[in-house]
């Protein structure tokens, strides 16, 4: 009985260790995306979106999901407007890229909770704007495939954190 309880202390201890350090990798929120960071952005993904002849909606948002600045490419699918969106929102408030909503549910199983998630976008192209350590943002994306249009978001992202 008291080896049973020592090993329970002993677990219980890991457990907490591997939470708090489980939390100190998570990125904390700082202060919001300016205007001017968004603009950057923006226009830093739909340059390399230009680059390689892909229509694009590009979105930055601010840590609470508000939209800051928002540009369409000619000729981008009208649905994407929306998506990209969306996919801001949802990197900001999870503090995580929507690609790791995609690959949850490409896992099956257990990784498919993630669909019930309250504005969980589970397709790339979602990330968070980090500066400095701090999240003050994200930058959602849509127009070609989910690869693409992480590669697109990654650039605007890229032009922040220089």
């Amino acid at each position: 009985m008291h080896v049973r309880r020592l090993f329970c202390r002993l677990a219980a201890t890991a457990l907490c260790g591997l939470a708090v350090a489980a939390q100190a990798q998570v990125p904390q929120y700082g202060p919001n995306v300016t205007l001017e960071q968004a603009r950057k952005a923006v226009d830093a993904a739909i340059a390399d979106a230009g680059k390689q002849g892909l229509p694009m909606a590009v979105a930055v948002v601010d840590t609470a999901g508000q939209l800051v600045a928002f540009e369409r490419m000619n000729n981008t699918q009208t649905a994407s407007t929306a998506v990209a969106q969306d996919k801001a929102v949802s990197a900001a408030m999870y503090r995580r890229p929507t690609k790791a909503f995609q690959d949850a549910v490409a896992g099956g199983g257990a990784g498919t909770r993630v669909l019930s998630l309250r504005g969980a976008s589970a397709v790339e192209g979602g990330l968070p704007l980090v500066v400095e350590g701090k999240i003050i943002g994200a930058i959602g994306v849509s127009g070609a495939t989910s690869e693409q249009d992480g590669v697109v978001a990654k650039a605007g992202a890229d032009a922040l954190a220089k």
